[in-house]
């Protein structure tokens, strides 16, 4: 059935689909999330493999995964104002198109250079897709559905995350490297088949302009955002990334243990990525602080908790609830502080969250290379307890914002 839309006064076209006619459309968006970030973190399980392959270090092989987060940030704002004219649903095949043949470059490349271009091409994909797709539910689903679209857009970041690197690692074991990134340029394809077949045209609200991520920053809430945004992926990313030197040298975990330490880890991940969303709508800084001191009480407990087995997954668990809710905060968050701008806000929310993901993991490597798993733990629950302080300054001051009650 075609969705058919009806302007608003403020020149924001309302979606009229029904509720059932627009779930296809959101779990296409979902899967070529998913698709992305399985990609953006396959290399982790194969660095050391597509390294023999081309006779590059292990360091050298790392750049796959330092690059897309940089390029991410910078495309984000500037390949979507530079497409803001173009149907929405254009784009998002667009950018589908770019991820399959990234990785089909990657599979059949002779040369480093290739993967590294085709990791350049994966970095592009994500700034565009995600800041066009994380903020379409409420054109997709009536208002009361919006929370839920949300959510479930994204659980695909737990579920990439989770099935990423065991996926790639498995099949990389059982086929060869080459194969995983084919495999994955498979699942782009038909990721693009389905954009096709359910997502309706989207013709482009508001066209994104830099002026108008430029007044954006100027707003308080956007600004708050930011720093909530940059303080939680940091904590969060800066610490888990080295998470299973710390289970191997600390915890003592085996191969198998640890695998199964993070596929818990995931399972809770999606469980909190779902509680978030179904309550972030009426209480974004609730969500976002609870969010922040669960990571600080999980990560600065686990270099003492952490050294018995019980004590390590039980924080994993928490852990893990705690960070599912934190992308489905931190989009909502900034799409109300810009509620007449929701693609705008997409582009600062993708661009914020991806530079920070490729930041974070370059100083949690810094610090465990100087000191150990144990003080990258404690680093990175201080820097979330920082972000604890940020959003209880918020509710002392009780400054004027865009949330539901007219305060963020």
């Amino acid at each position: 059935m075609p969705a058919t839309t009806s302007a608003s006064a403020d020149g924001q076209l309302i979606s009229s689909r029904s509720p059932l006619t627009g779930w296809p459309a959101v779990v296409s968006v979902m899967l070529g999330i998913f698709a992305i970030v399985t990609t953006e973190i396959l290399p982790i399980g194969l660095l050391t493999s597509i390294g023999s392959s081309f006779t590059v270090s292990d360091g050298m092989a790392g750049l796959m995964m330092t690059m897309p987060g940089f390029l991410a940030a910078i495309a984000a704002p500037l390949v979507t104002t530079a497409t803001a004219r173009f149907d929405r649903r254009l784009m998002l095949c667009v950018f589908m198109l770019l991820l399959a043949l990234a990785n089909f470059l990657a599979a059949a490349a002779p040369d480093y250079w290739l993967v590294l271009t085709s990791r350049i091409m994966v970095g592009v994909t994500i700034g565009g897709f995600w800041s066009i797709g994380a903020g379409l539910a409420e054109r997709l689903v009536p208002p009361a559905s919006v929370g839920r679209a949300t959510a479930v857009i994204f659980s695909a970041v737990p579920l990439g995350s989770v099935l990423g690197v065991p996926m790639g690692t498995l099949i990389g074991d059982l086929a060869g490297w080459r194969t995983a990134f084919a495999l994955m340029g498979v699942l782009a394809v038909g990721v693009l088949v389905m954009l096709l077949l359910f997502v309706p045209p989207l013709p482009p609200v508001q066209a994104t302009r830099l002026s108008v991520l430029g007044g954006m920053l100027r707003s308080s809430g956007t600004r708050f955002a930011l720093l909530l945004t940059f303080l939680a992926v940091l904590a969060h990313f800066g610490a888990y990334t080295y998470v299973t030197p710390f289970l191997e040298q600390v915890t003592h975990a085996g191969d198998g243990l640890v695998t199964t330490f993070l596929l818990l880890y995931g399972a809770a991940g999606i469980l909190g990525n779902f509680l978030g969303g179904a309550w972030v709508a009426r209480y974004p800084r609730t969500v976002f602080g609870l969010a922040a001191g669960l990571i600080a009480a999980a990560t600065l407990l686990l270099p003492t908790l952490g050294r018995w087995e019980a004590g390590a997954v039980l924080l994993l668990v928490v852990w893990g609830i705690a960070y599912g809710a934190v992308p489905v905060a931190s989009q909502t968050w900034f799409s109300k502080s810009a509620p007449h701008a929701p693609e705008a806000a997409s582009v600062l929310f993708t661009a914020s969250f991806q530079a920070t993901i490729s930041l974070g993991a370059l100083v949690g490597g810094v610090v465990l290379d100087r000191t150990s798993p144990s003080a990258v733990m404690l680093l990175g629950g201080c820097t979330a307890a920082l972000m604890v302080l940020a959003v209880g300054t918020r509710f002392a001051e009780r400054l004027p914002g865009p949330d539901c009650k007219g305060r963020l």
